[in-house]
């Protein structure tokens, strides 16, 4: 009677351990399916920024071959080292050829996920000289923009000249803001085939300027002034969207980025309007007594 009950168990351990490496080789096969069949996975690109999808294809590889690795090792193990009657474990707390083995197959592994990402990074951090700048201003929750002038510069801006009149907080001092050409709505044009650079600030919390099909994007810090840049190479229409959660409205923050042929960019930049015309109307508005919704409409329509 014992010894069936002693069978009865061995039988239940083996069948549970092999339950097990088939659950294991299930969900093997299961993720490697769904990563390969599944509909979600990047928007066509529309940038310069394949290093970036490369970046993460190798990622994918890389910690892909890893985890079915492990996984069939498991499989491997719960039926090849299932218990048997009579059989021993062999204790050994050290094993420093092992150790050797998996350090340097770590390194390697480690090696392979950095490479690409910092190499993409080097391209990323260095802006083209010939690169067209484009300020986009985040907050709660919209979108503005500001590209220079024929001078070819940005004014400055502070915090404290920010009001009704000056959504964009430009130094009425400095001769660079001028000739800025203000884009007070959500919808931003710029040109195919040209790099361009994106300057951000923030306006009042942390937000994040993400095209998916750009694939670059960057914080905008409350306090300071980002960067990065990317090269347009579709004309089409495209999703600007905020990244970080901002608010309770994080989710309306939207706006949408046009990439054109150059003659259509520039009949388009010439209907927007300057710093210093907007402030015209902003100051003949005022002088009537016109309210600072009305202001807001008249720098629209110039």
């Amino acid at each position: 009677m014992a010894s069936l009950r002693s069978g009865l168990r061995h039988i239940g351990a083996v069948n549970v351990k092999m339950a097990m490496a088939i659950v294991v080789a299930v969900l093997i096969f299961g993720s490697l399916a769904f990563h390969f069949l599944t509909p979600w996975y990047f928007t066509p690109i529309a940038s310069n920024w394949a290093s970036i999808d490369t970046a993460v294809d190798i990622t994918f590889w890389v910690t892909g071959a890893v985890f079915v690795a492990i996984n069939l090792f498991m499989v491997y193990a719960l039926v090849r080292y299932s218990h048997r009657r009579g059989g021993k474990a062999s204790y050994e707390p050290e094993n420093a050829k092992l150790e050797r083995r998996l350090t340097f197959w770590t390194a390697i592994g480690i090696a392979t996920l950095l490479a690409p990402g910092l190499y993409a990074w080097d391209q990323f951090v260095t802006i083209p000289d010939n690169a067209t700048v484009l300020e986009a201003v985040g907050q709660q929750w919209a979108w503005s923009f500001r590209l220079p002038g024929k001078d070819g510069v940005l004014g400055t801006t502070d915090i404290q000249y920010v009001s009704d009149d000056n959504p964009f907080g430009i130094n009425p001092s400095d001769p660079y803001g001028k000739d800025d050409v203000l884009v007070s709505d959500n919808v931003v044009h710029i040109p195919v085939g040209k790099p361009i650079k994106m300057v951000l600030r923030s306006k009042d919390v942390l937000h994040d300027f993400y095209v998916p099909e750009f694939r670059a994007r960057m914080n905008l810090v409350p306090g300071l002034v980002t960067y990065f840049w990317f090269t347009p190479t579709k004309v089409g229409t495209y999703d600007i969207l905020c990244a970080q959660l901002c608010g309770i409205g994080h989710y309306t923050m939207r706006g949408t980025v046009i990439v054109d042929d150059q003659k259509t960019f520039d009949a388009w930049l010439k209907t927007q309007p300057t710093f210093a015309s907007a402030a015209g109307a902003a100051q003949a508005s005022n002088s009537r007594g016109l309210p600072a919704a009305k202001v807001k409409l008249a720098e629209n329509r110039n």
